[in-house]
């Protein structure tokens, strides 16, 4: 096998351990069958990543990466603060639906992670990344519809994440329309809290009419 350099195995040890573990859990996730799927040698994971710390470390960090460019391609364009707000949580609800087992990974790894001092920091980053990143996308709405905000933008992306975590979770639990129903009550909660001056809901999830 040609000699694949180590800034180029890297990412494909990750994108690898990622799908094995999204599929079956993180417990299956041994350096022997991450080796196994990419199909490289045992020693090519150790020698990359030293140890699976290391490589946990890195799949937060990828899962971070995804999470927060899906949010940024959600962002709209438009003039409109609650329209733009629904089509964010509905593209976060899609790739929800869409990419189950990257979630559930997620879950499992943060849970790992908390019981191991070494990767709190990278918790916090990703935490930081996503509240950042959806605070600076509330913000640009809504200085496109040149509205006032009645709470912080960290304070409404906190809010809305903390919300869509747990309905996050219950919908790898119990897969029904009450979670889709409780993505609508919390993003109408959302723009209550910031000062929309209505609770309102409406379809947050369905896939908008093209524009004319």
């Amino acid at each position: 096998m040609a000699h694949v350099p180590a800034a180029e195995r890297r990412p494909q040890l990750v994108q690898a351990a990622i799908d094995l573990m999204a599929r079956e859990g993180v417990d299956a996730g041994s350096t022997r069958a991450i080796a196994a799927e990419l199909g490289v040698a045992q020693a090519t994971v150790h020698y990359t990543f030293g140890t699976k710390r290391d490589l946990y470390r890195a799949v937060i960090e990828q899962l971070t990466a995804e999470l927060v460019e899906l949010v940024r391609r959600a962002a709209p364009d438009g003039p409109h603060f609650e329209e733009s707000l629904r089509l964010m949580a509905g593209a976060l609800w899609q790739g929800l639906r869409q990419q189950p087992g990257r979630y559930l990974l997620f879950i499992e790894l943060t849970t790992y992670a908390l019981r191991n001092p070494e990767l709190h920091e990278v918790l916090r980053a990703h935490q930081s990344d996503l509240e950042q990143t959806a605070a600076k996308m509330i913000s640009d709405v809504a200085e496109r519809a040149e509205r006032p905000l009645a709470a912080p933008p960290v304070t409404l992306a906190r809010f809305f994440l903390a919300g869509f975590d747990g309905l996050a979770l219950r919908h790898l639990v119990i897969d029904d329309d009450a979670s889709a129903t409780g993505l609508e009550h919390l993003v109408a909660a959302t723009l209550a809290l910031a000062g929309e001056g209505r609770a309102a809901t409406g379809a947050v999830f369905s896939t908008p009419a093209p524009r004319a």
